[in-house]
């Protein structure tokens, strides 16, 4: 299976410019053979454009995932749309609460909706995520091109045990749509990598670039595979990341090496 992780420029607030942005780096994933093309954190708003967030928030047949869809089923490649800020109180046979979600969306080939992962981890270290938005409960997986695909957002990276959670719901790939900013560099590259390796599946980490007000994204998305390895990866600015994933060789790996089967209960 062939993967992409668009790492768009994002700019605080303009959501047609950045939906824009994102539309146009899925057509250069499916046109470069993209089975399955990841998006970044809030990539329609901008993650530290708070001020935007009630203003700008959209059910989920809103028009940003509309148009995503859409050239999910145009292209018939699969999207991790993620993420957007979601209005819960919109959004057709969601949760029965209002508030406010940073919410991923797993589109298949045709632009179908088949997962919905609301963020678990909310972040509140210098900023506003925390106050603004509403953390999610359920942890869904999909079958897609052999792998079992999960969603986790960002600062859900610093927890492991929520991948534990998805490595017993049966995920071989993991896909982290991100807003990461510097000065945690070395973090970012370390984090989703200890992920993949602790875990021994493939971890796709799909951040934005660009600068907000408080905020620069250090970028560098990456895809690795069991064993850790940076299968491609990029600088900070505006990239596609292409890399060639294999369900096989997660089986493969967890035979060689079965830690996972070496597990003992407290």
């Amino acid at each position: 299976m062939r993967l992409a992780l668009a790492q768009i420029g994002i700019e605080g607030g303009d959501v047609d410019g950045n939906v824009g942005r994102a539309v146009d780096a899925l057509g250069r994933a499916a046109d470069r053979g993209a089975d399955l093309a990841v998006l970044p954190e809030v990539f329609n708003v901008g993650y530290f454009a708070f001020d935007s967030y009630a203003r700008r928030a959209e059910p989920l047949d809103g028009p940003t995932l509309s148009r995503i869809a859409e050239v999910a089923r145009e292209r018939e490649m699969g999207v991790v749309a993620g993420s957007v800020v979601e209005d819960l109180a919109t959004t057709a046979g969601g949760p029965a609460e209002e508030g406010l979600a940073n919410t991923t969306v797993v589109l298949d080939r045709a632009g179908e909706r088949r997962a919905v992962y609301r963020k678990r981890h909310l972040f509140g270290y210098g900023s506003r995520e925390a106050d603004l938005l509403v953390a999610g409960e359920s942890l869904p997986t999909v079958e897609f091109e052999g792998f079992t695909v999960g969603a986790t957002t960002c600062y859900d990276l610093r927890f492991p045990e929520l991948y534990r959670e998805l490595v017993e719901a049966g995920a071989t790939l993991v896909c982290v749509p991100s807003a990461w900013p510097y000065p945690r560099v070395e973090h970012w590259q370390l984090l989703p990598r200890t992920r993949a390796v602790e875990n021994l599946l493939y971890v796709a980490a799909a951040n934005g670039s660009g600068a907000f007000e408080d905020a620069t994204l250090v970028g560098r998305s990456a895809a690795y595979d069991p064993w850790g390895t940076t299968l491609a990866g990029s600088d900070e600015d505006p990239a596609l990341v292409v890399a060639d994933v294999d369900p096989d060789q997660v089986a493969a790996v967890r035979e060689e090496f079965p830690a996972l089967a070496d597990r003992q209960s407290a």
